[in-house]
């Protein structure tokens, strides 16, 4: 955990804190050191980050787990996208049909 801790701003004690409130589990050594991974390191100086503007820790763990699920949503939808424009060529993103001119098919005419 020293070398974790040596991040800017990064406590030993802030680490454990994370890890009481659960929002990052580090691996053990053989030894019983604590081993943070990358993501682990990146998610504890976003909490770092918005506790030093003043949210409480509990606030910090939960914006910090919205976050990374609405990130992988995002990813999801994206990669639905791709699968249905790939299996659907006549449709646009926003899911209009179009035709093979790539003009929207149901639109309406005025």
């Amino acid at each position: 955990m020293g070398r974790a801790a040596e991040m800017p701003d990064t406590t030993q004690g802030f680490l454990r804190a994370l890890g009481d409130a659960r929002l990052i589990t580090p691996l053990r050594s053989a030894g019983g050191h604590r081993r943070y991974s990358r993501y682990q390191l990146r998610i504890a100086a976003r909490a770092r980050e918005l506790v030093d503007q003043g949210t409480p820790i509990e606030a910090a763990c939960r914006i910090i787990i919205l976050e990374d699920q609405l990130e992988e949503a995002q990813r999801l939808n994206a990669e639905y996208r791709r699968a249905a424009q790939a299996t659907n060529p006549y449709r646009d993103p926003r899911g209009l049909r179009l035709g093979p001119h790539g003009i929207a098919a149901d639109a309406r005419r005025s």
